[in-house]
């Protein structure tokens, strides 16, 4: 029984542990919601498997945000649909913050429409009111029900 404890132990918290990204980004980013206001730089890190934002108020670290099969915050680490829960909204899917991060299309591709440079999707329901836009310069979500407002824009722009 220890050492079943102890394995389940070294896994949770492996879920947190520093990763090797692939990819940096410096982005401008916008973050509005009922638990979480920000507005300023970030790194944007990827690999294949796992993503972390990391925010920074007058060039101070403040907050990361480490993405894999759990999302990893300050406070702890939680199962996506917890995040989207007490952060966002309970009926956004799993993935929803993962792809905004990566420009992936958000609700398995509902209403997608093809852009010259990326695309939008225009979600609503009787919880929702999302609108998604993802551009060359830049990825924008707002979803007017909740109250939740991503903006993620390349530094250069």
């Amino acid at each position: 029984m220890k050492y079943m404890l102890l394995i389940f132990t070294l896994l949770f918290f492996s879920a947190c542990s520093i990763k090797n990204y692939e990819h940096t980004q410096t982005k401008i980013i916008t973050i509005k919601s009922p638990k979480m206001k920000f507005s300023d730089v970030g790194y944007l890190r990827n690999s294949e498997k796992s993503i972390e934002l990391e925010l920074f108020m007058a060039g101070k670290s403040i907050e990361k945000i480490a993405i894999n099969h759990l999302i990893c915050i300050s406070s702890g680490c939680m199962s996506k649909s917890g995040f989207n829960k007490d952060y966002l909204n309970e009926a956004y899917p799993d993935d929803t913050l993962q792809n905004i991060l990566l420009s992936h299309a958000i609700y398995d591709g509902a209403n997608l429409s093809k852009t010259a440079d990326g695309f939008t999707q225009k979600i609503q329901d009787k919880d929702v009111d999302i609108s998604y836009r993802v551009e060359s310069k830049g990825v924008f979500f707002k979803d007017r029900k909740n109250g939740i407002i991503f903006n993620v824009k390349d530094i250069d722009e």
